[in-house]
């Protein structure tokens, strides 16, 4: 049975960090593409960022780009996602989510992703 459960989430200031993790089990990390989605109250949940399982090639959206960073530790089964420069519209739920490479990928469209974790909260306010 796949399992993602993700960690990290908290309230932080405006101007600070989080790293959130993502630790997978039932399955073998390095054999997906992983990505990391936001949904805040009331908005339709986005795509954050991305790696592909071949090359470890990583994309981000436009509003995190320089500030978030994704990573992937194979061994560990885990995967993470640093936030820096935390600004009050980051707040929301994050998610982390897995897809095959067997099936139609798009980096930052959820519908192409299988499994999906439960989701940490991260609240950025002063």
């Amino acid at each position: 049975q796949v399992q993602l459960v993700e960690s990290g989430g908290g309230l932080v200031q405006p101007g600070g960090s989080l790293r959130l993790s993502c630790a997978a089990s039932g399955l073998t990390l390095d054999s997906y593409h992983i990505g990391w989605f936001r949904q805040a109250p009331g908005k339709g949940r986005e795509g954050v960022s991305c790696m592909d399982a071949e090359h470890s090639v990583a994309n981000y959206s436009d509003s995190v780009k320089g500030r978030f960073t994704i990573s992937r530790d194979n061994a560990k089964s885990t995967v993470y996602l640093e936030m820096n420069a935390l600004k009050p519209e980051d707040t929301a739920v994050y998610y982390c989510a897995f897809a095959s490479p067997q099936f139609y990928w798009r980096c930052l469209m959820s519908a192409t992703y299988t499994y999906w974790g439960l989701g940490t909260q991260v609240t950025v306010s002063s």
